[in-house]
């Protein structure tokens, strides 16, 4: 007994079995169940769903049937599965938001684009929709082949004839096992005119199909964005379209309202209003007062209200950005062509749906020819009696039985067994002159339509005539206008169509905390005032640069390794006034121990613009803007530094301006930007001036005859000089004197080329900082120590200094508090009447001396 047991154990590798198994499951799965025919477009389930609404005679002109009387044909004889999936199979097929042409037509609650479920399938009725019969038509000419279901007592279609390309008309998605397609509807018409464009030339390459066929057809209408993504999944079977909501704006009031009416495909539109309250919610969007959503049987409307002093554009670039008003739509078509898996490009699925259709036509042909040529057997028999008629008549009278009969005519007159079957059912009123015509006739007309199949089987271009034919009259009967209109343009929501165009400030402090702020957050105040905390920063941190510029222009941070790294302004986090920013490491990757000494804002890289740099030791160097338009995350080499010396100056040049550079110690020199010849991002540069051993380059500017020199020292005193006064020389002197510098002053800690209707803005090393209008500066002569600019406590010093466009002047504490600066277009006023504005006049009034220094060349 233990030897007859082992005798039926066999052997096996189990890794060899899994793989094997794996691999049944896997093409079973892909094959009869998640995947579509190229033919047809359906997978099996849809297939049996139609087969078996057509089995039960639900045509279009025929009665609704229950839905469960449906699911049960289905579930019984052709899918071996839960009723579940083949319920969901059917709804779907009736469903206008989900189909662009409805295969299955429902009478009852079968969902909604909400995400309503359907009503149970007892309540609901169904039947096979117009265009669905067209899937259908000559189903029973032998057109297709049948196979045994699974219990094999019934015979079910292996594909429909499917006499329109429903791969692409419908679209499908499915996920098998290690793969997946996603195939979007199309619009009917544009489809057939493709295939007609693929009967006249077989050659017919993608991008000339696209004349004919321009894009995906979405049911739920709205936009798809640009072009490219539909060129590439047409040409490789891959791509992404992103698809838009269409909305409106509408202004009543003086209030802007947002109306949405057509929604991307397969988006929920109770789940999209959800989210966009969401957003309100966590005020992650600003300036919603009103949601709601308006919708009924005569359409789609959700009304987004706004504040008044919201930009509608702007809002609604940023709900495209955070919601499913804007989604993409992945194209994968892959399908089942010849039992495998294969991506196929648009003319492939044209290819293979044509050569289905000649399929289709030839073997509807050789049947309707084996019929024809069946009824003219017949015809002949009947017309060998009607010659005959007499003797025939005799014969049968003379036989005792029928078999007798039908023995002695097919040896008299030599006819088949079914001539003479004929012969003996024909009635005596066939015998009438009028009927022996019509039998004449009718063997005439089918001795014209054997002639015409077999022309027709002997001739493809007569197989290709027919099937345009055909097609036509479908296009004709089926085919609407397009509904998803497809834009010229940019293909995805760019971040700056999200963010207003306006001034900004950016602040980076010492440590490396960036920020941006609206420019009108800081108000103009008087010359000797305390300010405004700027920023709250940590301790032993301080503001090290700050400066204006547009939320949509590049920014260069130039580092004193003498690297350079690119952002967008609008890319800077923007935080609220006192708040310290985000890491700047977040933002570029900046390497350790590194600081970021110089910022440029930069529209676009013109080619006849230069940066000219300068370094702490003194070095000048000039190169193209245009050498740094491709500048790597990880930034791009700028300047090739000595290894004592670190970048601390970067200016946007037209590269024959007057440059000016300031020290420490209170040297300048003026040389003429032409002295300085045009280098190579690693070049290090030559000399700009000449330092004594305890002094350093602190600033460098570009010269405007017209303009005044401004110059600030640590302790918060300062002059304008007019720029006249300081001579050009040959850069790489000793340069001349620009400020007296004494302890009472301090060091100088900015040099800057100003004018008259601009504003200072002067942060401290503690984060306080004051705007103060230009004029209120005294201008002095070179030899000066200057006027105090702002009242600095003796444990602090000036920390930055930047120019800013001119606001207005505020006169008192009153005005400052109440005053109505106009806010950029759709966004707030940021200064609240908490923000703590003190405009204090420094007790010291201006100050000045007359002592003078030797000028040194």
């Amino acid at each position: 007994m233990a030897e007859e047991n082992n005798s039926q154990i066999k052997d096996r590798d189990i890794g060899l079995e899994m793989r094997e198994s794996f691999m049944d499951y896997a093409m079973s799965i892909i094959i009869s169940r998640a995947l579509p025919d190229v033919r047809d477009g359906l997978k099996p389930v849809h297939r049996r769903v139609l087969y078996a609404m057509s089995e039960l005679g639900m045509s279009p002109d025929k009665p609704f049937k229950k839905s469960a009387r449906i699911v049960g044909e289905v579930i019984g004889k052709f899918h071996p599965h839960g009723d579940g999936p083949a319920y969901e199979t059917m709804v779907r097929m009736a469903q206008d938001f989900s189909m662009r042409y409805m295969l299955v037509d429902g009478h009852g609650n079968f969902g909604s684009i909400d995400g309503d479920a359907p009503a149970a399938m007892r309540y609901t009725e169904a039947r096979l929709s117009k265009i669905a019969m067209e899937m259908l038509r000559d189903i029973n000419k032998e057109t297709i082949d049948f196979a045994e279901n699974y219990d094999g007592e019934e015979m079910e279609p292996v594909v429909l004839p499917a006499r329109y390309p429903n791969l692409l008309v419908n679209g499908v998605s499915g996920i098998a096992v290690g793969m997946a397609t996603n195939i979007p509807p199309h619009n009917l018409g544009e489809v057939i005119d493709g295939v007609q464009a693929m009967i006249k030339n077989p050659d017919i390459t993608p991008m000339e199909l696209m004349e004919f066929i321009q894009g995906p057809d979405f049911p739920t209408s709205g936009y798809i964005l640009g072009r490219h993504g539909i060129r590439q999944a047409y040409e490789t079977g891959r791509g992404s379209v992103t698809m838009r909501a269409k909305a409106t704006i509408e202004e009543v009031n003086n209030k802007a309202k947002i109306i949405v009416h057509e929604l991307p495909y397969q988006v929920n539109k109770a789940r999209l209003v959800e989210k966009i309250a969401e957003l309100v919610r966590d005020k992650r969007i600003e300036g919603i007062t009103d949601l709601r959503d308006e919708s009924d049987r005569n359409g789609m409307r959700i009304v987004i209200e706004l504040r008044r002093d919201v930009n509608p554009n702007v809002l609604l670039n940023n709900l495209y950005k955070h919601t499913a008003l804007q989604s993409t739509f992945g194209i994968n078509m892959l399908a089942i062509v010849n039992n495998e898996p294969k991506t196929l490009s648009l003319r492939d699925i044209l290819y293979h749906y044509l050569q289905h259709q000649i399929e289709v036509i030839r073997r509807r042909t050789i049947f309707d020819l084996k019929k024809a040529e069946a009824r003219a057997h017949i015809l002949e028999g009947l017309r060998i009696a009607l010659d005959h008629l007499d003797e025939v008549i005799t014969l049968i009278r003379s036989s005792q039985t029928t078999d007798i009969a039908r023995e002695k005519l097919i040896e008299r007159f030599g006819l088949s067994a079914e001539q003479t079957q004929a012969i003996l059912e024909m009635r005596l009123q066939r015998l009438t002159g009028l009927e022996r015509d019509k039998i004449e006739n009718e063997y005439a007309e089918i001795m014209l339509k054997i002639a015409e199949y077999r022309e027709i089987l002997a001739n493809e271009g007569l197989v290709l005539d027919i099937i345009s034919a055909e097609l036509q009259d479908i296009k004709e009967r089926f085919s609407d206008d397009r509904r998803t209109e497809i834009t010229v343009g940019e293909e995805s929501i760019l971040d700056e169509d999200l963010i207003p165009r306006e001034e900004v400030v950016i602040t980076i402090t010492h440590t490396g905390y960036i920020k941006r702020l609206p420019a009108n957050t800081y108000r103009s105040q008087k010359r000797g005032g305390r300010g405004v905390v700027g920023m709250d920063t940590k301790d032993q941190d301080f503001v090290k640069h700050l400066f204006v510029s547009n939320s949509h222009h590049y920014l260069l941070f130039f580092t004193d390794k003498g690297k350079v790294y690119k952002l967008k302004a609008y890319e800077i986090p923007e935080l609220g006034r006192t708040a310290r920013g985000t890491a700047i490491i977040n933002l570029i990757q900046i390497e350790q121990g590194e600081t970021v000494y110089a910022v440029i804002p930069v529209q676009e890289f013109e080619s006849d613009k230069y940066l000219l740099f300068a370094t702490r030791k003194g070095i000048v160097k000039k190169t193209p803007l245009e050498d740094y338009i491709n500048i790597r995350k990880g930034g791009l080499i700028a300047i090739n530094l000595r290894e004592d010396d670190s970048l601390i100056e970067v200016k946007l040049t037209e590269g024959k301006q007057e440059m000016i550079m300031g020290t420490a110690q209170g040297m300048s020199i003026r040389f003429s930007e032409n002295d300085v010849r045009s280098m190579g991002r690693g070049a290090t540069g030559v000399k700009g001036i000449n330092l004594d051993d305890n002094d350093e380059v602190i600033g460098m500017d570009v010269v405007d005859q017209d303009l005044d020199v401004l110059i600030v020292t640590s302790k918060g005193y300062g002059k304008r000089t007019p720029a006249s006064d300081y001579r050009s020389q040959t850069r790489g002197g000793k340069g001349i004197k620009t400020i007296n510098v004494t302890d009472k002053n301090g060091p100088v800690v900015a040099l800057k080329i100003v004018k008259i209707e601009e504003d200072l803005m002067i942060i401290t090393s503690s984060g306080t900082l004051i705007r103060t209008s230009m004029e209120g500066i005294s201008t002095m002569g070179r030899y000066t120590q200057g006027v105090k600019l702002i009242n600095i406590r003796d444990d602090d010093s000036v920390g930055t200094v930047c120019i800013a466009d001119k606001s207005e002047d505020p006169e008192t504490m009153e005005d400052i508090m109440d005053a109505d600066f106009e806010p950029v277009e759709g966004e707030e006023n940021s200064l609240s009447s908490e923000d703590e504005v003190t405009p204090v006049v420094s007790e010291d009034g201006p100050e000045q001396t007359s002592e003078m220094d030797s000028e040194e060349n």
